[in-house]
């Protein structure tokens, strides 16, 4: 069959929501079971079935869909039903560790389950609407056969058998995210000292930190080519971070995000590598020097 009479989901919290919602709006069946009761009325007002026992919600459904807090809630979901789940598909769309997805494609494996982890690209307004992509990894022929489903909540992106793959790409870009959000609120600290709002450096930051995402590309050849030494690149001495430093200091507002940055130029310039490029500092991160040694 193409696709499933009921999909259930476990788990609704805001994302859970949204997924069942959004699979709600195309006209499948939904089951949904949430371990603390009260959050389906908009779902059930919807059409969606409301059970109170997982193992309800698994024998309801071929698919089965979780969007749960972390590794540990999954199993802790999960084993007691392990049996009952047996010849159905898991989607686990819960954030996880490569490591994690891996143990749980192991677990689900000696219990007969069909496993595909997922990455969800998108925060919940986001699904199935522009921009939504959810990437996915483990086993293909559960992907591919469930896939018209997937593709409800927006790109499906298959990367391939390693369960764990999915998840490194989502923490991955989880940290350029992260890190690209300190920066900002970095910036919006300094500024506020001047009577500047949060809201109005948001708009000139967001179209500077767009332009700049540009050079992203020539920063991967780089890093993928391995010589620091290219023409055309920012020198890491010419990068050298110490007057936003001291400006935050003399602000009086923290220089954690801008220091950690300072930290990792330190490090490559203290091995001799002031006139090579920027991007060297990927070797700091890489390749990071132990605690104590230089």
């Amino acid at each position: 069959m193409n696709s499933p009479a009921t999909v259930s989901m476990l788990g609704l919290g805001e994302m859970g929501r949204a997924l069942a919602a959004a699979l709600l709006r195309s006209d499948t069946r939904v089951t949904v079971w949430n371990r603390t009761p009260g959050r389906a009325g908009a779902l059930v007002d919807a059409g969606a079935v409301e059970v109170s026992a997982v193992g309800a919600a698994v024998e309801a459904a071929e698919l089965i869909v979780v969007c749960l807090f972390d590794h540990a809630s999954v199993h802790q979901t999960l084993d007691p039903v392990a049996e009952r789940l047996r010849g159905r598909t898991l989607i686990n769309l819960t954030t996880t560790s490569p490591e994690e997805a891996r143990e749980l494609d192991r677990w689900a494996a000696a219990h007969g389950i069909a496993c595909v982890d997922g990455g969800i690209m998108a925060v919940p307004s986001m699904i199935a609407g522009p921009g939504s992509e959810i990437l996915y990894s483990g086993d293909a022929t559960a992907f591919h056969r469930y896939r018209q489903i997937l593709d409800v909540w927006g790109t499906s992106t298959y990367l391939g058998s390693d369960p764990g793959l999915a998840s490194l790409y989502d923490l991955a870009l989880l940290s350029a995210m992260y890190v690209m959000f300190a920066g900002y609120v970095q910036g919006a600290a300094l500024v506020r000292t001047a009577g500047v709002t949060a809201t109005d450096f948001a708009d000139r930051a967001a179209a500077w930190i767009s332009a700049m995402t540009g050079g992203l590309a020539d920063f991967g050849r780089v890093i993928d080519g391995g010589d620091y030494t290219v023409a055309g690149q920012q020198s890491l001495d010419f990068s050298d971070l110490s007057t936003i430093l001291a400006a935050a200091n003399d602000a009086g507002v923290g220089s954690g995000p801008i220091a950690m940055v300072q930290q990792l130029i330190d490090v490559q310039r203290a091995a001799g590598h002031g006139s090579d490029g920027f991007a060297r500092i990927f070797e700091s991160v890489a390749r990071p020097v132990p605690a104590g040694r230089s």
